[in-house]
Parts: C-alpha cells; sequence; structure tokens
C-alpha cells in the first residue's frame, strides 16, 4: 500500500512538473512583444476598454429611454378604522358590495399595468447624438492610452537595456582596470613602477565598483517598473530578447519617417473635435428644452374589494381601462433657460477656439518631434564616432603606461575620457528611440 503510494505521489510530480516548470520559466520580451502585452494587460489600457464598454451601455440606455416603458403595480389597503356605518350596511342582493362598502372598503387590492411611450421630445432626439460622440470620444480615449503607453513601455524599455548595457560596460572595464592593477603591482614590487601609479588604477577602480552597485540598483528599479507598467506580475522574472544597438540601428534607417502626415489625422486633433462636438450638442440640447414633448400612456388596472384578505371573490372585482397622451410646454422659466442656452453658446464657442489653438500647437509638436528625431540620429552618429576615439585613444594610452612612456595620470584621463563616451554612446541610443517613439506618437 506504501509503495502504491509513493508510485502514485511520483506520477503526479511528474506530471505537474511541466507546468510548475512552465509558471517559474522566464518570460522574454523584445520591444514589440513588451508593447503588445502592456497593450493587453495595464491597467489604463484595461480601463480604457472598460469605459468604451461602459459608453456602449450608456448608448443603449439613452435610447431605451424613447422606447416603450411597462411598469406593473400592485396597492393593497387594509382600512383598520371605518365609520360605524360600516357595520350595520347590509350586502347587496348580488352578493357584492353595498354602495358604503364600495366607498369604505375593509380590505381593498389594486393591480395594474401601465404602458408609456414617449412620442416627441427633442431633448431625446439630441440624446441620441451625444450618446453617439460618446461613445466616439471613449474610443479616442482609448487609442490615446494606447499612444502613451506604447511610448512609456518603449521608454521603460530603454532604461532596462540602458542600465543592463551599462553593467556589462563597467564589469569590462573593472577587468580590464584590475588585470593592468596586477601588472602595475608587479612592477611596483620590482621598482619599475612609482606608488602613485597603484593609487591612480586604484582610484579608478574604486569608482567603477561604485557606480556598479548604482547601476545593479537602477536595473533593479527600471525592471520592476517596466512590469508594473506592462501588467507583469510583482514576482515574475523579465528577461529582455532586443539590444540597444539593434533598435537604434534600425531607427537610423528610417527615411522620411511621419513627412505624409496630416495634423488632422493626431489623436489630440481629434479629441479637440469631440470637445466642439460634444459643447455643440449640449447648446442643442438646451435648445430643444424650449419645445413641446408628448407622450403617450395606456393604463390596465383592477380594483377589489372584501371584508378579509381571503374573501376577494370574482364578483368583487372592477376592471377599468384608460387611453391618453400628455403634452407639456414649456412656457415661463424666468429666462433661466435662456442663461443656460448663452452659457452652452460661449462654451461651444470655447471649445472652437481650443481647436483651432490645437491644430497649430500639434503642427509644432510635429515639426518639433521630426527635427528632434533627426538631432538624435546625428547625436548618435557623432557618439558613435566619439567612442571609437576614444577606445584608440585609451587603448594607446595603456600600451605607453605599460611601456612607462605615459604616466599613470595620462592613463586616467584617457580611461575617464573613454567612460564618458561609452556612456554618452549609450544614452544617445536611449535617446533616438524615445525620439522615434515621440513623434510615433504624434504622427501613427
Amino acid at each position: 500500500m506504501k509503495k502504491s503510494f509513493f508510485q502514485i505521489v511520483c506520477t503526479l510530480a511528474y506530471m505537474l512538473f511541466p507546468i510548475l516548470g512552465y509558471t517559474q520559466e522566464k518570460k522574454s520580451f523584445s520591444l514589440q512583444e513588451a508593447i503588445d502585452y502592456a497593450l493587453k494587460n495595464n491597467t489604463s489600457v484595461k480601463n480604457a476598454s472598460l469605459d468604451i464598454q461602459e459608453a456602449k451601455w450608456k448608448k443603449w440606455e439613452t435610447i431605451a429611454t424613447g422606447l416603450p416603458q411597462i411598469d406593473g403595480k400592485i396597492e393593497y389597503t387594509n382600512n383598520v378604522i371605518l365609520p360605524d356605518e360600516f357595520s350595520q350596511a347590509a350586502p347587496s342582493e348580488d352578493g357584492g358590495p353595498n354602495l358604503l362598502s364600495f366607498l369604505f372598503p375593509k380590505q381593498q387590492m389594486k393591480p395594474s399595468v401601465t404602458v408609456t411611450q414617449l412620442i416627441f421630445d427633442g431633448t431625446y432626439i439630441v440624446g441620441l447624438q451625444s450618446a453617439k460622440v460618446f461613445l466616439e470620444i471613449s474610443k479616442n480615449a482609448k487609442i490615446k492610452t494606447d499612444k502613451e503607453i506604447t511610448k512609456t513601455i518603449t521608454s521603460a524599455y530603454g532604461n532596462v537595456l540602458l542600465n543592463t548595457e551599462s553593467l556589462l560596460i563597467i564589469n569590462n572595464n573593472i577587468k580590464n582596470i584590475e588585470d593592468t592593477l596586477k601588472e602595475s603591482q608587479k612592477l611596483f614590487d620590482n621598482g619599475l613602477a612609482e606608488e602613485e601609479d597603484l593609487e591612480q588604477l586604484k582610484i579608478t577602480l574604486n569608482d567603477l565598483k561604485n557606480n556598479k552597485v548604482r547601476l545593479e540598483q537602477y536595473l533593479d528599479f527600471s525592471k520592476g517598473l517596466l512590469k508594473m507598467l506592462m501588467g507583469l506580475e510583482e514576482s515574475a522574472t523579465l528577461e529582455i530578447s532586443d539590444s540597444l544597438e539593434d533598435l537604434s540601428e534600425n531607427t537610423l534607417e528610417l527615411k522620411g519617417f511621419g513627412d505624409n502626415f496630416s495634423v488632422f489625422q493626431n489623436i489630440d486633433y481629434q479629441i479637440s473635435l469631440n470637445n466642439v462636438e460634444s459643447n455643440r450638442l449640449l447648446y442643442k440640447a438646451e435648445q430643444a428644452r424650449r419645445l413641446p414633448s408628448l407622450a403617450g400612456f395606456f393604463n390596465l388596472g383592477s380594483q377589489g374589494f372584501a371584508q378579509e384578505f381571503g374573501d376577494f371573490h370574482s364578483n368583487q372585482w372592477y376592471t377599468t381601462g384608460a387611453i391618453g397622451v400628455s403634452l407639456d410646454i414649456p412656457i415661463f422659466t424666468s429666462f433661466q433657460g435662456t442663461a443656460k442656452r448663452k452659457q452652452a453658446k460661449l462654451n461651444w464657442e470655447q471649445a472652437e477656439n481650443e481647436l483651432e489653438e490645437a491644430k497649430i500647437k500639434i503642427g509644432l509638436d510635429i515639426k518639433n518631434a521630426k527635427a528632434d528625431f533627426q538631432l538624435a540620429k546625428n547625436t548618435l552618429i557623432n557618439k558613435k564616432d566619439n567612442l571609437n576615439l576614444a577606445e584608440r585613444i585609451e587603448k594607446k594610452n595603456n600600451v605607453k603606461y605599460k611601456e612607462g612612456v605615459a604616466t599613470s595620470f595620462e592613463l586616467r584621463q584617457a580611461q575617464m575620457q573613454l567612460y564618458t563616451s561609452q556612456s554618452e554612446y549609450l544614452q544617445a541610443m536611449v535617446e533616438v528611440i524615445n525620439k522615434k517613439a515621440e513623434l510615433q506618437s504624434l504622427t501613427k
């Protein structure tokens, strides 16, 4: 029995192992995969999608107000105090209640059904148009959110790459300094090097190690931020598959990016246009309030009487029915309606002014984004050339130092210049990727 139980446990463990391994598997993402994942799992994106669903139901709510409305109602009354004459009144010849019982029943039941139908209301017509605009606003807000998340994920992904590749470079620099320090220590032991040479190298090494600790903290934070923006669980292990160099090189190859884009296609312009339309409809709704509204109704009910609750008989029920219309005519509101219409008209005019301002501003933003993108591309090319020069200078000074031609101070200067060039090159790659994302958010 024990053996069988052990075999079952082993079998289950074997079956579950792939599942457990999968849940703990490292998740590797390229930049586009990270963006796609965020566009499905980011909290802001999910809320924007819910806003669209809410807007769709809001539209149906508005439509439903103009469709037939059916209400059922049951009223029960127990008249605990009645006139004294009621107790002396005799029933009618057919067994039904007499006039006194009809006027003052002990038990009374009134079930009814009422159907109402809106026939004409100007505000309802405007409401239908507003519901459509509200849905369009929600959809454009979702597009705006997607663009912002795409730009934010690109920046966060770039920061992870920056810190990751900075760590790789600084580890390589530490190794090179440690190797040089070992060689210098041997020279110093043999009396062929100055103690200052060792001290200069140790200062450089200490600075690099301190920067390494700082970069490790930055990397951990940047990964946590990226996971949060993507909608990944905090416990998930995030790996990135793209490299800064590949992403920046692909960006450099873009020609005429966003040149054929119109300001009118920009999502911020579309949102401003929605705002104008929304305010126009609010003004139209205030105007529609001056129009009369017409509604029809049909009521079918029944009324029963009895002395006791269980004594309701068929001959004690009376059926009633009614059909009619109601016309609501606004006459005078002490100029309140006029004030509301004036305010709505002013808000509409303000929205139109903001639309014109948005058109100009968006045009300038696109122009500046294109210029910034081109400048970032040129800077990247420049920083790459500077890095190549700094690497050659550092290598020459390293050789000269080992041959005793260059001083440790000259070597340190060359090393600092190299480290600065390395950092600037990485920053330039991140910058060109971010500037592309910025331009893309305005023109795609």
